[in-house]
């Protein structure tokens, strides 16, 4: 399928490359804008840009990147992806310094669900874990106060 997007890229994809280091994340998502809010609006990660094939997402100096679905037509992920798959099935995407109560509170308050409740866990961490859009299993949490 052909990209959505009107007008210039976010930048050159050979220069945008060349600004990643250490650790990267790409999600594959099946709607950009449907994706977002979770982002955004449940555990406060900054959007540094977003169209309708891309973003690009940071979390502290992490930068992230979600590539919609149809951006990968013919990789062999998304043969993994259809058909009503579980996106991210055995992996968690955690979060760290993040408070998980009220994570928790505002994914409740916005429709995703919440898979565990927060809680203080053997670890010393207090975490939950939130389902997004897409089906990823996400772990905001930070150290215990207790």
């Amino acid at each position: 399928m052909a990209k959505l997007r009107e007008g210039p890229a976010f930048m050159p994809a050979d220069e945008f490359s060349r600004t990643l280091q250490g650790f990267g994340v790409n999600l594959l998502v099946q709607n950009i804008e449907r994706a977002l809010p979770f982002f955004r609006d449940v555990v406060g990660i900054e959007i540094i840009h977003s169209d309708p094939d891309f973003a690009v997402l940071r979390h502290n100096r992490s930068t992230w990147m979600l590539h919609a679905d149809h951006t990968f037509d013919g990789h062999p992920l998304l043969a993994l992806t259809g058909d009503g798959a579980l996106r991210g099935v055995g992996i968690e995407l955690r979060l760290y310094d993040l408070d998980p109560d009220a994570c928790e509170k505002r994914a409740l308050s916005l429709g995703y669900t919440v898979l565990a409740n927060s809680a203080d866990k053997p670890h010393g961490m207090r975490e939950c874990v939130i389902i997004d859009a897409d089906g990823y299993a996400w772990v905001p949490g930070r150290m215990s106060e207790a």
